[in-house]
Parts: C-alpha cells; sequence; structure tokens
C-alpha cells in the first residue's frame, strides 16, 4: 500500500489509515480518531462559578478540531519527522495545517499528594 499512497493514488482518509498502521507497527500509536461533526457536541461556558451547556454546532468558530492522533516519541525531531508523513487534512493542493501539542506528564508538575495519588491509580503511567 504505502507505493500507492506516495503515488498520491488513494483519498485521505486511505492515506491517513496507511500512515496510521506505520505508526502502530513503529510502536508509536497510543491512540486516534475522527470526531463528530460539532453539530453533536457541545461545550460548557464558565463564569464565576456559574456553568452553561451550550449545544454545537459552533458556526462562530473558525477553526475546530477534526481528528486526532496520539503518539509517544523520544522526541521532538522526531515527531516532526512523523507529522510531516501526515496528509493535507485539506487536500492536496490546497493550504491546511495540523497542530501538535505535547501532553502534560506528571513529571512537568512539581512534587504533590495529587501528584503521587495519580501515580498510585496509575494515571500518566509511560508506556
Amino acid at each position: 500500500m504505502q507505493a500507492h499512497v506516495e503515488a498520491g493514488e488513494l483519498d485521505l482518509a486511505q492515506r491517513a489509515e496507511a500512515l496510521g498502521e506505520e505508526l502502530a507497527k513503529a510502536g508509536v500509536l497510543l491512540d486516534g480518531s475522527g470526531l463528530q461533526p460539532s453539530a453533536k457536541g457541545w461545550r460548557i461556558k464558565y463564569s464565576g462559578d456559574k456553568r452553561t451547556v451550550v449545544d454545537g454546532p459552533f458556526a462562530e468558530t473558525k477553526e475546530l478540531i477534526a481528528g486526532y492522533t496520539l503518539i509517544q516519541v523520544k522526541s521532538k525531531d522526531e515527531a516532526i519527522a512523523w507529522t510531516r508523513r501526515f496528509p493535507n487534512p485539506a487536500g492536496d493542493g490546497k493550504e491546511g495545517e495540523i497542530e501538535v501539542r505535547q501532553l502534560f506528564e506528571l513529571e512537568d508538575f512539581g512534587p504533590s499528594e495529587a501528584v503521587e495519588r495519580f501515580r498510585e491509580i496509575g494515571v500518566g503511567a509511560q508506556k
């Protein structure tokens, strides 16, 4: 399938699936999925102590996350190398963008009882 991907013969979903398989084989894929349209979602709006549920769609939003891929790699350079291989989410030849962000790890927070409780229950455990 890789030869077809590089030749540009497969659609976006097929190319993303092929890369997902490569990520899994490399042992760096933790999770990934597409997200339902914002019309099926909601947000919680905070104002002081008040919480309000706002149902989608979110027409006033210029940019929405359509899906995600969660990988665990050893360095920023390795993450960049994988990210460069993702197909353009807007389609070939169009302007597109993929945002990459790191997850917090327990080590990012100072020592505290809360951090120790999370460690005890297995939250933030390394792969």
